[in-house]
């Protein structure tokens, strides 16, 4: 009777052990927010999907990028505010930079930027050297530099050629004192207001027109309440994956560097797909019935000389800048 009891208590135990011995606990991934105000199917969309692919890839089990697009998590003043008070992960800013490193507002100068390779080599020269440092100090550890665009004209009431066609003109603008000034300059009524509430002001009429990339116009609808088109590319404007420097410092450095790496390597696809946008939506909005037309950019370049001016004086290192820009572009 012993012996059973013994045996009865042995058995129990070897039960006992396959209860509670849980399999090992699976490491949850850690999310990582991304947010922007791009549509879908939109530059920052597209572009933001494709790093959150490619990092979700390298860095599978351990973190995972999360996108948040069409302003879910604000606009871009918002989502800047966040960073730095760490309840988002990244954000990608474009022209609302120059809100808080003036600095910035060099991408905000009329006809500055030539073409994408121009670009490149501001950023090689300007970008990282002086631009990337001033970030920092104010919370935005810059990643990378992606592209918003060329910005164009789209509005309700007739073609824009010249600065004097836009005297009178309601016209949405994103939020930078910059973008202000040079409407300001070429006789626009310009008010600052975030993407997301631009539909609307369109279709009441307490907007005339905006002024955006083809893509941004485009994924946003804007061409169901607006018939004209302008193309005065007057503003070529990057954007730029941003993290805040306690958040990005906070990370393991292996997983400092695949965040890196990756929003670096991943220009080559923005610039890529923000070319073939260019094309394939100016078509699409002159089928959607958009009256197109070509601006008179020397007239526009003339008008423009009173924002560079200000600029040189304004800003640290603001003459400097625009010269380096400039000679970069010859």
């Amino acid at each position: 009777m012993k012996a059973l009891r013994h045996k009865a208590f042995a058995v129990a135990a070897l039960l006992a052990g396959f209860v509670f011995a849980a399999p090992p606990a699976v490491q949850a991934q850690t999310e990582l927010k991304f947010g922007h105000v791009g549509s879908p199917g939109s530059l920052f969309a597209v572009s933001s999907e494709e790093f959150a692919r490619r990092v979700n890839e390298k860095l599978a089990g351990r973190y995972k990028v999360v996108v948040y697009g069409s302003s879910q998590l604000g606009d871009d003043t918002e989502m800047l505010q966040k960073i730095k008070a760490g309840t988002i992960d990244f954000a990608l800013p474009s022209t609302v930079m120059s809100s808080v490193v003036p600095g910035f507002g060099l991408f905000e100068m009329p006809y500055l930027v030539k073409d994408r390779e121009h670009m490149k080599r501001i950023e090689k020269e300007v970008g990282w050297a002086v631009l990337a440092p001033q970030g920092g100090k104010p919370g935005y550890n810059v990643l990378a530099v992606w592209e918003n665009g060329f910005r164009h004209i789209p509005n309700k009431k007739r073609p824009i050629k010249t600065p004097e066609d836009l005297k009178g003109i309601k016209l949405r603008v994103p939020q930078g004192e910059w973008r202000v000034k040079m409407f300001q300059l070429y006789g626009a009524n310009p008010s600052a207001m975030g993407l997301s509430e631009v539909f609307a002001a369109l279709q009441t009429g307490t907007m005339d027109g905006q002024e955006n990339p083809l893509t941004q116009t485009y994924t946003s609808k804007f061409q169901e309440v607006q018939k004209f088109l302008s193309l005065t590319g007057h503003v070529y404007t990057p954007a730029y994956p941003v993290m805040s420097p306690r958040k990005f410092n906070a990370l393991p450095p292996d997983v400092q560097k695949v965040l890196v790496d990756t929003a670096r390597e991943v220009q080559a696809f923005v610039y890529e797909q923000a070319e073939k946008m260019d094309n394939e939506l100016l078509d699409k909005m002159k089928s959607a019935g958009m009256q197109v037309n070509e601006a008179d950019k020397n007239a526009f370049i003339a008008a423009s000389k009173p924002a560079y001016e200000e600029f040189a004086q304004e800003v640290q290192e603001g003459k400097k800048m625009i010269d380096i820009a400039l000679q970069l572009g010859q």
